[in-house]
């Protein structure tokens, strides 16, 4: 039996994409082997978020050519999309295509492995005319799964090479999600997670009238799931009429990740995002006052062309006055093809990185203060449990905060009540309800 070895780089919805591969490969009758083992392939789907991202695709694909110099290599998805040249440039790479079409991959290989395919081969579709790609996945872990539903942005964010590299908006037909939700569930997993790389746009492309709020309530009518969770959503998008509509639905987790980037609104008028400052506040405050428990967690982006001292102490600032329970800092990165990359006023690499430290430092005291709050509230908390060590699991609660909580082995995917009892390094100890 002919084996593949399968490795992703960056966000939940190339996670995604790599099970879906996976599963394509099982059917046609491969074994799907961890990366670093001996197969007859590999498939990198890469990332280009940033240039270390870019960094470690090439490092993965020439940890695979390493591995299995005879092996057919594949490299898939952002990195390749944008610039396919560079990667044909590595010796040992066979298959070169892009965001669009990656079940072709399978196909691909399997000619390869006959030696009917010339080599390299790269194919990079035109995102101008893609529509969505059918896939699914059918099996998953008992904790959380991942349902890719929408694919592509149009917000053409000044410093951002991901709209280039997935094109525009596309949407998953919701009876596909809802029957790739509901078999999800139905095999056993209890916590399904809607992501997109604009997962607030969903359904913008529809023909008829259809939203990602409609299809939350639909998902809820059906009762297709334990509890639905929503990918990274960008603060616009989430205003008062998607509130509105998923206030009263029993299966939304009550945690909402927001692609903020900045609490400035002078670095977010140069981001072109948009929102400003005060548009995610209100809505920010409009879902904590209509969703009881709701939790966030964000992005955020220092060392952006021309940022203040100022405009750093407004994302500051802003982190404190929603009160985040996690954050995700990382710097600014220029991306070759992007408008930010040629801007005036870029920051030194040692001035980032003394942000990026004091915006941590930030984050985890505004975290910690939310943990304090939770504990000394001492109400019981609905958690997902994860992963098992020497008598206790992991575990997320439904507002997303980390948990351990010590419980007899064989729980795992279950969802308990625990009761918070202290908290440390970011972390809620509990024990079971």
């Amino acid at each position: 039996m002919r084996s593949v070895g399968l490795y992703t780089l960056g966000c939940k919805v190339s996670q995604y994409e790599t099970e879906a591969i996976g599963e394509t490969f099982e059917k046609h009758g491969f074994t799907v082997m961890p990366f670093d083992s001996v197969c007859d392939a590999y498939v990198i789907n890469t990332c280009t978020v940033t240039a270390e991202s870019d960094r470690k695709s090439r490092q993965m694909i020439r940890r695979a050519i390493k591995r299995n110099p005879d092996a057919v290599v594949a490299v898939v998805g952002c990195y390749s999309q944008r610039t396919p040249e560079e990667l044909l440039k590595i010796d040992g790479v066979d298959i070169v295509l892009g965001t669009d079409k990656k079940l072709e991959v399978v196909g691909r290989v399997e000619f390869m492995l006959e030696d009917r395919g010339e080599k390299p081969f790269c194919k990079i579709e035109d995102l101008n005319k893609a529509v969505f790609e059918p896939m699914a996945i059918t099996k998953a872990p008992r904790t959380r799964a991942y349902v890719k539903i929408e694919d592509g942005c149009e917000s053409r964010c000044t410093y951002c090479a991901i709209a280039s590299a997935r094109g525009r908006v596309r949407s998953k037909l919701p009876s596909d999600v809802i029957r790739e939700v509901e078999g999800l569930y139905a095999s056993g997993t209890r916590e399904i997670v809607l992501t997109g790389i604009e997962t607030g746009s969903y359904g913008r492309d529809f023909d008829f009238d259809y939203t990602l709020a409609d299809l939350i309530v639909e998902l809820d009518r059906r009762g297709s799931c334990e509890r639905i969770r929503l990918g990274s959503l960008a603060p616009e998008l989430i205003g008062r009429d998607f509130v509105n509509k998923v206030k009263g639905v029993k299966i939304l987790a009550p945690h909402f990740h927001l692609s903020i980037q900045s609490g400035s609104d002078r670095v977010l008028k140069g981001m072109k995002r948009r929102y400003s400052r005060a548009m995610a506040l209100e809505n920010i405050r409009y879902i904590k006052e209509n969703i009881p428990k709701a939790a966030f967690t964000t992005d955020l982006m220092v060392g952006f062309p021309g940022e203040s001292e100022e405009d750093f102490l407004d994302t500051v600032s802003f982190v404190r006055e929603v009160g985040f329970i996690d954050a995700h800092v990382f710097a600014y990165s220029k991306r070759r093809g992007t408008p930010a990359a040629s801007y005036d006023g870029q920051i030194d690499e040692e001035e980032k990185r003394s942000r990026s430290a004091r915006l941590i430092a930030e984050k985890n005291a505004v975290r910690d203060s939310v943990l304090d709050s939770i504990v000394k509230e001492g109400a019981p908390l609905s958690a997902v449990l994860e992963t098992y060590d020497s008598g206790s699991y992991t575990a997320h609660s439904d507002s997303f905060v980390e948990i351990s909580v010590e419980a007899p082995e064989g729980m795992h995917g279950e969802i308990v009540d625990v009761i918070p009892v202290s908290h440390k390094d970011g972390v809620i100890i509990a024990k079971l309800k």
